[in-house]
């Protein structure tokens, strides 16, 4: 039995519509710059550092302290307040500081960056040492 409407060609076919252009980009838009930077993003960058605030978040962690909280006891190494730096060695674009810290409990740790803030469970343990002092076996 032969079909009652003839088959369609891709010839004779209207071309499909295309969807309105999203707000961000997809490749059909030309231009480098057109999609919009995040909010967040404008805000950091419009407000700029507030001295006071990266204070009150680093607290007393400076190079030598010896702070503990609930991960553990650590050994502040530096201290780094330049935002560049900081947001290049936490992979985020928020970040304003940063400090490395070795954890004193675990033997051949390796340093490593933290960005968390100071908190009411953080508290110090030792306030000036030094790398060999601290790490140093009892006589």
């Amino acid at each position: 039995m032969t079909s009652m409407t003839l088959p369609a060609r891709a010839e004779n076919r209207p071309p499909l519509p295309v969807r309105p252009t999203p707000h961000e980009r997809d490749g059909r838009q030309e231009g480098a710059g057109t999609a919009r930077p995040h909010p967040q993003q404008q805000m950091l960058a419009a407000r700029g550092v507030d001295p006071a605030r990266v204070e009150r978040e680093i607290g007393p962690r400076r190079p030598g302290v010896i702070y503990r909280n609930i991960d553990g006891a650590f050994m502040v190494l530096e201290t780094i307040r330049d935002p560049e730096r900081a947001r290049t060695l936490l992979g985020r674009g928020s970040a304003q500081w940063a400090l490395i810290v070795k954890d004193v409990l675990r033997r051949g740790a390796e340093p490593f960056v933290i960005g968390s803030a100071w908190t009411s469970s953080d508290y110090v343990v030792c306030l000036e040492t030094t790398a060999n002092t601290a790490l140093a076996p009892a006589a």
